[in-house]
Formats: C-alpha cells, sequence, structure tokens
C-alpha cells in the first residue's frame, strides 16, 4: 500500500509538472518602497486567455473551512480582507485591514505534497490565501503558520485542466516581506526587507541570482527586454530601484503603476511561428498598504479604480461585499459606492 501511494504521488506531482509547462506562466510582483511609510505592492496577472476576476470584501468574523473533505482546516476570521477571486471560485491575491499582502504567482515545477503531508488537514488552493489573510496580521505569522505546515494543499484545475502551480509572496505593514515555495511537499521560505522584485520560474534563489549578473552590468548600459520570467524580473528590480521616493499616495501609485506596465506582457501578444508560453497581462492590482487602498486595473477597461477599506463597515456581523468588475468597463476611482452585498463566492475546492 505505502508503495502504491508513493506511485500516486509521484504521478500526481509529473503531472502537474507537464501541466504547467504546457500553459502560459507569467506574472510579475513589485513592491515600491517611498517616504511616510508608503508601500504599494503592484502585480501583474497574465495568462493565454482572459480570467474574470471579481472582488470581495469579507469582513471579521466569519466561520470558513478550507475543503470539503473530512478533517479540512476550519477557522473564523480575525482580520477583514479584499479578496481577488478568479472564475469567482479562487482567492487569487489580496489584503486585510492590518496591510498584509498575499500574492500568488504562477511557479512551474511546484510539488505541494508528498507522502508526509497527505494524513494532515485539507486546504484547498481556492481558499489558502484567504486563511492567510484572514488569520495572520504580520508576515512573521504567516511564516510560523507555513513551518507548522498543518495542512494539505490540493485544488481543483481550471481553463480546461490546468494545474495551479503557484508560490507566493507575502509582504505586511513593515516591510517584513517572505516568498514561499512548494517543494515536492516541503515548503522553502526565503525571507527579506522590502524584497523588491518577483516574478516565475526558475525558483527564487537561481533568480536572484541571473539578477545578481545583471546588477553588475548595469541596467543604465543594458537590460533584457524579453517577456521572460528572468528578464522581467531584472528589468522590474531595476526600475524599483530608480524611482524617486515619494510619500504621496497617487505619485506613488503612478510610480509603481509604470514599473508593472513596464513587466507586463503586451494584450493579445503573439510570436511568429507560434509560442505556447506566452501569455498576455490580463489585469494588474496595486495594493496601498498603509492606506488600504486596494487598485486593480483590468486592460480591457479605460481606468484604475479602488476599494477603500478604511471607508466600508469591516466588523463582524457586516455584509460581505461583492464588486462585480464585468458590469461596467468606465469604473475609475474609489468604487466603494458600487460594491454590492453578496452571499460571497463558491470555493473550487
Amino acid at each position: 500500500m505505502k508503495k502504491m501511494k508513493s506511485l500516486m504521488l509521484a504521478a500526481l506531482a509529473l503531472g502537474a509538472v507537464a501541466m504547467s509547462a504546457v500553459h502560459a506562466d507569467a506574472c510579475s510582483r513589485v513592491l515600491y518602497v517611498g517616504q511616510d511609510s508608503l508601500r504599494i505592492v503592484g502585480r501583474s496577472l497574465d495568462w493565454k486567455t482572459p480570467i474574470p476576476t471579481n472582488l470581495y470584501v469579507y469582513p471579521r468574523g466569519i466561520t470558513k473551512v478550507g475543503n470539503t473533505q473530512p478533517g479540512s482546516v476550519k477557522w473564523t476570521s480575525k482580520y477583514a480582507a479584499v479578496y481577488a477571486v478568479g472564475y469567482d471560485g479562487g482567492i487569487t491575491e489580496g489584503m486585510n485591514e492590518k496591510g498584509l499582502v498575499v500574492n500568488g504567482l504562477f511557479c512551474k515545477g511546484t510539488v505541494y505534497v508528498n507522502d508526509s503531508t497527505m494524513s494532515r488537514p485539507p486546504m484547498s488552493l481556492a481558499m489558502f490565501v484567504g486563511w492567510l489573510l484572514d488569520m495572520n496580521a504580520t508576515t512573521q505569522e504567516v511564516v510560523d503558520v507555513l513551518q507548522q505546515h498543518q495542512f494539505n494543499i490540493s485544488g481543483a484545475t481550471f481553463d480546461g485542466g490546468t494545474v495551479s502551480a503557484l508560490h507566493w509572496g507575502v509582504t505586511d505593514a513593515t516591510g517584513d516581506c517572505c516568498v514561499f515555495e512548494f517543494d515536492h511537499g516541503n515548503i522553502n521560505i526565503y525571507r527579506g526587507k522590502d524584497m523588491p522584485m518577483m516574478t516565475n520560474d526558475p525558483t527564487f534563489p537561481q533568480i536572484n541570482a541571473i539578477n545578481d549578473y545583471w546588477v553588475k552590468v548595469g541596467g543604465e548600459n543594458m537590460l533584457p527586454g524579453t517577456v521572460k520570467s528572468p528578464d522581467r524580473f531584472v528589468r522590474g528590480y531595476f526600475f524599483d530601484g530608480h524611482v524617486v521616493k515619494t510619500g504621496d499616495t497617487d505619485t506613488g501609485i503612478s510610480i509603481t503603476r509604470s514599473i508593472v506596465m513596464n513587466v507586463s506582457v503586451p494584450y493579445l501578444y503573439t510570436v511568429d511561428g507560434g509560442e505556447p508560453n506566452v501569455s498576455s497581462t490580463q489585469w494588474r492590482s496595486f495594493a496601498d498598504i498603509r492606506d488600504l487602498r486596494y487598485y486593480f486595473d483590468i486592460v480591457t477597461n479605460m481606468g484604475l479604480y479602488y476599494i477603500d477599506l478604511n471607508g466600508l463597515q469591516l466588523q463582524q456581523g457586516a455584509p460581505i461585499l461583492k464588486l462585480d468588475t464585468s458590469r461596467s468597463r468606465e469604473y475609475v476611482g474609489c468604487v466603494n459606492d458600487k460594491l454590492e452585498v453578496s452571499k460571497g463566492f463558491t470555493p473550487m475546492y
């Protein structure tokens, strides 16, 4: 039985790698650090087809489960949060009321499970980011949860059978950051203060080694210009370190937005002869940690808009709120008044 279990795990792992290699996997995340405690986490979500994404605000005090399987992780949220929910079924990223931001980006080769994790409480990828945001105020608290590793990650496929091979960036209000990656069921955690850049594969230590080479070359002389993950990392890292530092929210958002656009992939970008691993940027987000504003920028829309958590009722008993992003392509500025009471999304466990 143990041998059969190991063979099944190996098959699942190979399947995850194969599926993630066939499909596009481009995303970028940048942290802008300005003056007066201004920190903005910007990211692009890149995929070969549009990923319908709605925004939800969940108040405190809601009981949730990580999966429908017996013994799944269960919790009652300590903190309110805004989530970006793909396909109305899975949380891609978000920010909570304490300024904790969690971003999920694709990472080829990710394998979440091994023999030792299979008996741990189930946790679906659809709820994983929500659990971290609901229950933790700081990056250190997230790291503690990860090191305890009292969960077993699983998740439904999407977009015609694609496996969600991901790694995550975590940023808190003090600038304490981590990137964590799953390596055959083991969690590798990389810590740092105000970690500026994150893209996809290779692994975080390897991509930083590539960036170290380009730092020595000097971005004023030459920067790699393709849409490949290491090239986007290098460009974002360089520009993030060579922009004006401001304490003004609007200026900071504009700066961060311009950097993320520089590492985005043009909409409907194609390569002569066909290229299976090409991803267009579908949307961008900007989490203003200091001011608790979550900005959203769909590339086919006319403007940038945001949810202001400071202007909402977040206490236990307050309603769940939803912004259906398909309702209008003309949202601009604060959209708190466009939020509607909702029963919440239905997780794709």
